[in-house]
């Protein structure tokens, strides 16, 4: 698989303090929040967690790109919603990996065009492009 050469418009810049017990900053201080392991994994789950970040990462790029493959095909997604599940578990060499579930609501769209929106979406989206043959994204319609 070769890398991906991209012409970079925008860097987001972000510290962890701590890592999953402590807190994540952006530069610009818009973000600041306390982060926690999961209760589900043995933590206290006070904050939130970088699964979570990564959920609502995830569902912003993904609605943005089926905004724009929508607007190329002259199709409504007005009311649309995209919801992520980042589930993390154990892999099969014994370390941690993500699993990924997008759930992606088009009222007033016809499933055989929704779906295609949400493929042609999914070969968009930043997150998708980064994430694919790497983790399992599963495309939902619901």
């Amino acid at each position: 698989m070769t890398t991906q050469s991209v012409d970079v418009l925008y860097v987001a810049v972000a510290t962890a303090e701590n890592g999953r017990d402590g807190r994540v900053a952006s530069d610009d201080g818009k973000l600041d929040v306390v982060v926690n392991t999961p209760k589900e994994l043995g933590g206290s789950g006070a904050g939130t967690n970088p699964e979570q970040l990564f959920a609502a990462g995830y569902s912003a790029c993904f609605q943005s790109a089926l905004g724009v493959v929508a607007r190329q095909t002259g199709t409504s997604v007005a009311g649309s919603l995209v919801t992520a599940k980042v589930g993390i578990g154990k892999t099969p060499d014994g370390g941690l990996g993500l699993d990924v579930k997008l759930l992606v609501s088009i009222p007033d769209v016809d499933p055989g065009t929704a779906k295609d929106l949400v493929e042609k979406a999914h070969q968009v989206c930043p997150y998708s492009n980064a994430t694919r043959g790497n983790i399992a994204v599963e495309l939902i319609l619901v």
